[in-house]
């Protein structure tokens, strides 16, 4: 029932938010009470935790196979990052939306929680930059911080534009990205 409740709620909070989706409104939508909705969680906000946790943890976890994977150069390592958080969108897509948008729903203790964990993310990449600059992937001049930060822009955005059934594929996009991210736009 707990994973049901969340499911739900996911759903509730991408259409209504946060805010506006009462715990009654969860309660009424799964045909439960309130005590059930209890039994799990103390509060709506300990719910959103909970929201929060299982998204980060999930990247955290498949990230650090990915850097840990000794077989893949810098390049798959950058490239499989990318198809990670682009192929989430199909699997989390509202969730990372909740992830982004919600986050000043949580309090002061559990938004220090998450932002460390989503720090960890970002400077796992930051780590991955620096490692193809040192090893000759990369230009040695580079500003690994600002490289990251646009990596993470263009592939966290795409939840808000990104369609699973559109176009092009979650690896297409991906594959467009890291060339786009390793290359550049500028004909040569």
């Amino acid at each position: 029932m707990k994973g049901k409740i969340t499911a739900q709620s996911i759903s509730l909070f991408e259409k209504k938010g946060f805010t506006e989706t009462s715990i009654q409104d969860i309660v009424d939508s799964l045909g439960v009470t309130k005590g059930t909705f209890y039994y799990y969680f103390s509060s709506k906000e300990e719910l959103l935790m909970d929201i929060h946790l299982g998204y980060i943890d999930g990247l955290l976890y498949t990230q650090n196979h990915i850097l840990n994977d000794t077989s893949k150069s810098f390049k798959e390592k950058l490239s499989a990052n990318v198809y990670m958080l682009i192929t989430n969108i199909t699997t989390q897509g509202a969730a990372a939306k909740i992830f982004f948008r919600e986050m000043n729903n949580l309090s002061p203790e559990h938004l220090k929680i998450i932002e460390q964990k989503r720090d960890q993310f970002r400077l796992n990449i930051e780590g991955l930059i620096r490692a193809g600059m040192e090893n000759g992937e990369l230009r040695a001049d580079l500003n690994a911080p600002i490289i990251t930060m646009g990596i993470l822009g263009i592939t966290n955005w795409s939840y808000q534009w990104f369609n699973p059934d559109g176009n092009c594929t979650d690896e297409e996009v991906a594959e467009i990205f890291v060339e786009m991210i390793l290359k550049g736009i500028q004909d040569n």
